[in-house]
Formats: C-alpha cells, structure tokens, sequence
C-alpha cells in the first residue's frame, strides 16, 4: 500500500501526542508537517529530530495553519489529522470542508489509536469547555485520594510553548522547579495549586516517557486535562466538567461532546452563580448523552483577600486568559468578586493595552472589559504587566490561580480571588473515589 502523506492541525499538545503514539515508528505514513494555531510563536519552528524518531531525522516543519490549502497542494497529503480542541462543530466542519476541497481526508483519531493504558489506577478529570472548573475539581479529586493515604501523581495535559527538546518530561515539586524550567504564566497557572498542595506533576511533550516516569511513584494517577480535550491515558474513572454559565456547548463543542458521552462523573459546576433554567437544561442535555453517568451538583466560591478594599474603587479585573479567548466566558472569578464586593467600576484595560496583548484584543473582540492573564513567554508577561501598570485602576483584581507579582512587577494594590469546588448534596466525589479505590 502506498505510504499516506499526512499533515496534523495542532496548537503544541493533542498533535505532538497522536504523532508520538501513532505515527512517529509508524513505516505506512509520512508526517509531512504540523500546523499551529491557538498558540502564539510555535509556528515556525520545527518539532525536533530528537522527539520525531529515525523516520524523520532532520524532525518536522511547523507551519501557520493559513498554509493548509498549499501544504496539502506542495505535499501532495493524503490525510490531515485534526488534532487540537475547544472548537465548536460549525468550526471544526468548516476546517473539513476547505481539506475535502483540496482532495485530503480529513480525519479525527479516536481514544483506541491514541490512549496509553496505565500500570496502576488512573482517574481523568476532563471538561466540556475550558474555564468550566476542572482545576479545583482536580485539586478536590488529589486532596481525597491523599487523604485516602494514596500517593497521588498527577499528570497534566501539555502546554510546551519553550523548547521542545528540553521539555520532553518535566517534574514539579516545587517553586523552583517553576523557574527552572521557565515557566509561562499559563503553566504557572496550572502548576503552582498543586504545588501548594503538595501534588507531584509531571508535564512536556512524550507522554509514553512521562508516564512511565509517574508509574514509578504513583498508587493513583490523576490526569489533569486540558481544554476541553479527551485523555491522553485510558481511564479507570471518568470526570467530567460542565458550565451551566456556557449551556448548550457541552452538546456542540468539540472534542467535549466526546468526553460528555464518555464521562462515568459528570459535575455540574458553579451552580451558586447559574440561571436556575440554564442548570435545568443542562441537567437534561447531559442525561441524553450520559444518561449512565453519576451526576454531581457544585458550587465554586470565591475567597478574597482583604475584600473590603474593593468597595467603591475603580478596578481592572485580570482573568484567566484561555478561558476569556478561545473559552470565550464572558467573566470569572474576578467580576464575581468587583460585583460582590462593591467596586465602583471595572475600568476597560484596551486603551492602555500594548503589544500582542492589543493584538489578543484584536483577535478575540468578544474579551470585552476584561484582561486575559496572557503570559505565552517572557515579552509578553512585561506587556501585560505594562497593560496593568499603564491603567488608571485604583485597584487590581486577581481572578487567575497564581499570585502575579511572583513574575511581574505590580505597580499597583491588588487583591487575589481564589476559588475551590463545594460539592452539594450525595453522593459525592469522596463516596465515589473511596468506593471505587479503597482497599
């Protein structure tokens, strides 16, 4: 049979692991090229020899997705693979269409060809959009299993925006470790809850390499995912995060549908700050698509630091950004927190935006008021702290989960939001967890 010319639409994660576990050893495909999106400056570069294997010895360009149409044209592709996440279905079609039209298939690769199978138990939690909860859900599911007397390590979904080479397996235990490996604010953001939990992480690009390094200290495994993508490893319990906040795209969001369908736990998040009607409908949305799952109701609450500072004061509230841009929530836990408390405004931060922070206003218009904690390398977190520090704000909120000022330097008074999962009612993730791994 002919060798399959093949490029991976990607944004540096689902895509370098479907080429890891499939392609990379695999004699009947040719991997042509990636393409990049969602993700600013991995277009450009290459995914090194180092990773790519003996098949490809000088590695794999990566290339802006704008190219698809004249990379399937120049390298006469067979197949373009789909594999990055949080899309809704209209785009994901279209995505399709513009590949049929240049004569490629298109195709999306199912957990069978791209799940790994643990050693020891596994537990996945996994959402239906990003920004629906699935961090302090994480952190919830760590916190039960420790007490359990488990040793919980957790593997998070990729976000290598450095260099490839030097981050095919990363471990971290501690804040130094952050600044070892050059942290961006996203993976801070990520990171650091677990930290301060005393959770053991592991990250990069190789997640057959990483794994095998968790397997060795691990009785429980959690995967911690990102955006709304399926596991990267097979799961022995299956959680999953809804928004009631976003109803309706845990039916037409891509690859959440998926992991709704999938899903032995499905939680209801932020209930405290719903529509009544919205909860309603995705109640039932979710018992037509997981109607065999264990439905568990949530609150977040939030908890300020020196709350009554807010009042009456003009603020410019700071949220997590992949929630506010491809997301596309419309507030966090930093509005809940101005409203709650009483500030007098929350003062628009676009005029004194700079550089690719205005360029992410531009790109996502809908951001509104809001700044998006954009921090994908050095230049850019001094752009942000620069937005921040050029704003006439009499006071910074801090809606994402890591303390800013730990990479950036805050001109200004600022006050932290946290937030953690309040479950309502049983049974609860703790019932759950220990009936299914006690003993």
């Amino acid at each position: 049979m002919k060798k399959q010319n093949i490029v991976i639409m990607g944004a540096a994660g689902r895509d370098f692991h479907n080429f890891n576990v499939f392609f990379r050893n695999n004699d009947d495909y040719h991997v042509k090229a990636f393409t990049a999106t969602q993700i600013p400056d991995i277009a450009g570069r290459k995914y090194p020899a180092q990773l790519s294997g003996p098949l490809y010895p000088d590695g794999i360009p990566i290339f802006p997705e704008e190219d698809l149409p004249d990379l399937i044209q120049r390298y006469n592709i067979d197949q373009v693979i789909l594999a990055y996440s949080d899309l809704p279905h209209q785009y994901v079609m279209e995505r399709a269409s513009m590949v049929l039209s240049e004569g490629a298939d298109f195709r999306l690769m199912g957990p069978k060809n791209t799940m790994l199978k643990a050693k020891v138990p596994l537990v996945s939690i996994c959402a239906v959009r990003t920004g629906s909860g699935k961090s302090q859900t994480t952190r919830k599911v760590t916190q039960i299993l420790r007490e359990m007397g488990k040793k919980v390590v957790v593997i998070r979904h990729p976000m290598p925006y450095g260099d490839l080479t030097k981050q095919i397996w990363q471990r971290y235990e501690t804040y130094n470790d952050l600044d070892s490996y050059q942290c961006t604010i996203e993976e801070r953001e990520e990171y650091e809850p677990h930290i301060d939990l005393g959770n053991i992480v592991y990250a990069g690009v190789d997640y057959g390499e990483i794994l095998q390094r968790a397997e060795k200290e691990a009785d429980v495994i959690v995967w911690d995912g990102g955006n709304n993508d399926i596991p990267f490893y097979q799961p022995d319990l299956h959680i999953v995060v809804t928004d009631p906040h976003r109803v309706g795209h845990e039916t037409t969001y891509y690859p959440g549908a998926v992991n709704l369908r999938m899903a032995d736990i499905v939680v209801i998040n932020k209930i405290d700050t719903a529509n009544p009607e919205n909860i309603a409908q995705l109640r039932t949305n979710i018992y037509l698509l997981a109607p065999e799952a264990i439905l568990i109701e949530a609150a977040s609450p939030i908890q300020v630091e020196q709350a009554e500072t807010i009042r009456g004061k003009k603020v410019i509230v700071i949220e997590d950004g992949p929630t506010l841009t491809h997301g596309e929530m419309k507030f966090g836990a930093g509005v809940v927190a101005a409203q709650k408390y009483g500030a007098k405004e929350i003062i628009d931060p676009r005029p004194f935006a700079v550089g690719s922070i205005k360029k992410t206003y531009q790109k996502y218009p809908l951001i509104g008021t809001l700044l998006p904690a954009m921090g994908y390398g050095q230049e850019q977190i001094k752009e942000l702290e620069a937005t921040i520090n050029n704003s006439d704000a009499e006071l910074v909120i801090i809606g994402t989960p890591i303390d800013l000022s730990r990479v950036m330097r805050i001109a200004k008074k600022y006050v932290r939001v946290r937030y953690e999962l309040q479950e309502i009612g049983k049974p609860d993730l703790q019932d759950i967890l220990q009936h299914k791994f006690s003993g």
